[in-house]
């Protein structure tokens, strides 16, 4: 159905109602921040971090750039306008699209799904027991009362959902490969799917980084938010760190920073109540203590680890709140280690802005370059997984009359 509205007027509907978010005093936001933090065993102050990334980058000007980026001008999606060699041409709604939510990342499905109404489309979005989505959906259709029919949220639950994902025209799922696979057997040929699975994030430290222990130290001071913000959870956070073997601090001494730096950014963004997980993180202490090539630094309660060695070592640690510190003379040598255990990187973390990266990043499947301390603060506009953000919820017409 295409929609009443100017692409305008939703996106002025969109930048309002995340500005709203944005206030932590906003009751609807203090409801969700609590609801959140009861569902995850997030501190409150983990999940106010999360929903302030989340809403404050979002406003007019960048979703209007994204949308004129990807299709050329904001006019395209109300109307026929002339693009040279194509003839008139518009981009219309795709139509009904549903967003299966992470179960992980806090409101990842809020973004495609403002970018989809910004196309027209009407949107459901599975939301978590949180109702995250629905609250700021409320917002939405209290700024913009004609969009009541278009956005929509509910929490279902796997084969006893009445949500039949085949009757919509586009699928958009976070989740593991696994659980993506089913979803996609299970869909129409028809039905446009795009499917987030499972990834993770590096990040490499140059030796031009190690050159005092100054830098050193902020470096390490960013690299552990990447690392325990969320317990490390979801494609976005932190699981490798590349340090160059030939910097002036050493990979020995950096190791002990970045403990330094766990343990202050711990005090902070504290463990989530995991019993469980807590006690595989003690028995991968323990494991990795007995690899002579390897460097374990931990904390009595095994609230974190660090496991530091050579890229011949060990493959890498999934654990939530582990990392792994790998030691290599060059980049190469890094995008070699992350092949041999067929990681695929969401995020590449840098130490030096302008750096040369991108061939490191395109060998890794990198969606974004990123310094530290930002990895887990994606703009809205960027492509997720590599995606583009508005293309996908539109199809074209021509008018060759």
């Amino acid at each position: 159905m295409v929609s009443k509205l100017g692409v305008r007027d939703v996106v002025a509907a969109v930048a309002a109602s995340a500005r709203r978010w944005s206030d932590r005093a906003y009751a609807p936001r203090r409801s969700a921040c609590l609801q959140i933090a009861a569902r995850t065993g997030y501190a409150e102050a983990v999940v106010e971090t999360a929903l302030d990334r989340l809403f404050a980058p979002i406003e007019a000007a960048v979703i209007e750039a994204t949308i004129i980026a990807e299709l050329g001008s904001l006019e395209v999606l109300d109307d026929f306008v002339v693009r040279p060699g194509a003839g008139r041409v518009r981009a219309l709604p795709i139509g009904r699209v549903c967003i299966v939510s992470s179960r992980t990342t806090i409101g990842v499905a809020i973004v495609p799904a403002l970018f989809a109404l910004c196309a027209g489309c009407e949107v459901l979005v599975k939301d978590r027991e949180d109702h995250l989505v629905e609250a700021f959906f409320t917002t939405l259709r209290e700024v913009e009362p004609a969009l009541a029919g278009r956005a929509a949220a509910m929490p279902w639950h796997g084969e006893t959902d009445a949500v039949d994902l085949g009757t919509f025209d586009s699928v958009v799922a976070f989740g593991s490969n696994d659980t993506l696979a089913t979803i996609a057997r299970g869909l129409p040929l028809q039905t446009h799917f795009i499917p987030y699975g499972t990834a993770a994030s590096a990040g490499y430290i140059g030796a031009e980084a190690l050159d005092n222990e100054a830098r050193a130290r902020t470096i390490a001071r960013d690299a552990s938010r990447d690392a325990l913000l969320y317990d490390g959870e979801g494609c976005m956070s932190l699981h490798v760190l590349f340090v160059a073997s030939s910097g002036r601090i050493s990979p020995s001494r950096f190791a002990e920073l970045l403990r330094d730096a766990f343990a202050e950014t711990g005090r902070e963004y504290p463990a989530s109540h995991a019993p469980a997980t807590t006690a595989r993180r003690a028995l991968e202490r323990d494991a990795a203590m007995l690899h002579s090539s390897q460097r374990v630094l931990s904390d009595d309660g095994a609230s974190y680890l660090l496991v530091a060695g050579s890229s011949n070592g060990s493959p890498p640690l999934l654990t939530p709140r582990a990392l792994n510190l790998v030691v290599v003379n060059d980049q190469q040598e890094a995008a070699e280690y992350l092949q041999r255990y067929g990681i695929t990187l969401e995020a590449l973390a840098v130490s030096e802005a302008g750096g040369d990266y991108f061939k490191l990043a395109r060998e890794c499947g990198a969606a974004r370059i990123t310094p530290f301390g930002s990895m887990q603060a994606p703009p809205p506009g960027n492509p997720h997984g590599g995606r583009p953000r508005i293309v996908e919820f539109v199809r074209w017409i021509a008018d060759e009359t």
